[in-house]
């Protein structure tokens, strides 16, 4: 049997999920998951938080009690005197809880304390990511888009731990105007909270109907779902060990399943893309940027 030299990790819940339906997510992830870290933090729209923060407090406790480690991210785009005051409650936990940082004024007022950053910190050289180890980044998860070739280099220069994102959308911007709030004729201010009705996000299609992007409040995000499941391997080559899933509805447990016996060896690349094709039947994926490729691009199986 292969022996285990990896993380599986659950990145920060990025929709806004009704508040008992994300309760009964992370007691599930805690109860049935064979996750090894939870990011728990609100990243997209600081309005969302207050609605989900009531039950932080029992959730990372279920989550700490079933053994896994809870990072605390903050938000991606802090915008005002409102938004820098939850970054700042967020970072009163930082003696107990690694905190990870989705923008620069967090970054610098996490300086020279251990620190993870998030995906949103565009980092795509190993200068850059001895720039922010320097300063205390012990944990870096890199952006989505990079390709094998610049995350081999990353991997050889780190000196902390690396992460990837193996499976779910992919964030590829953030803006200050709510797109979801727009679409449905309504302003950010008084947005009625919209973004609730399309848990994975809102599909956007091109002019002649494809879909193309999804909308997420503030964010934009790949139509198609990341899957690196073929790669595993060949990152784990690279020296990369640590592997993030970002949440989604269906059944993030058994998706957690299926990507660690792909990482331990206990099954092919072609069963792994199998079972999860069988598990998420409705779902397109993609591997492009990782290939070099247009994102939205599926290349076959490299074993």
């Amino acid at each position: 049997m292969a022996v285990e030299t990896f993380r599986l990790s659950l990145g920060p819940l990025l929709f806004n999920w009704p508040v008992d339906t994300f309760r009964d997510f992370y007691f599930r992830i805690a109860d049935e998951a064979d996750i090894d870290i939870v990011y728990l933090g609100e990243v997209v729209c600081a309005k969302r938080r207050p609605f989900h923060l009531v039950h932080y407090e029992e959730i990372i406790h279920r989550l700490r009690s079933a053994g896994k480690q809870v990072i605390l991210s903050g938000l991606q785009l802090v915008m005002d005197g409102k938004d820098m005051a939850s970054v700042e409650e967020t970072l009163t936990l930082a003696d107990e809880y690694l905190i990870e940082a989705n923008d620069m004024s967090t970054v610098s007022l996490l300086k020279d304390r251990p620190h993870a950053l998030g995906p949103s910190i565009n980092i795509y050289n190993p200068e850059t990511l001895a720039h922010f180890e320097h300063g205390g980044a012990t944990r870096t998860s890199l952006n989505a888009e990079l390709p094998k070739s610049t995350l081999a280099a990353l991997a050889t220069a780190a000196k902390g731990d690396l992460e990837v994102q193996v499976f779910g959308r992919a964030p590829l911007a953030i803006s200050a105007r709510c797109f979801h709030a727009r679409a449905n004729h309504l302003t950010k201010s008084g947005c009625r909270y919209v973004c609730e009705n399309d848990p994975d996000g809102l599909t956007l299609d091109t002019l002649d109907g494809q879909a193309f992007l999804a909308i997420n409040g503030l964010q934009t995000l790949s139509y198609k779902y990341i899957s690196l499941l073929d790669e595993l391997p060949v990152l784990m080559q690279m020296g990369i060990r640590d592997f993030r899933l970002s949440p989604h509805t269906g059944n993030m447990a058994q998706v957690a399943n299926i990507f660690r016996a792909r990482a331990a060896g206990w099954i092919s690349g072609e069963k792994a893309c199998g079972l999860l094709d069988e598990l998420l039947p409705d779902v397109q994926f993609s591997n492009g940027f990782f290939h070099g490729q247009p994102g939205h691009t599926q290349r076959g199986a490299i074993e």
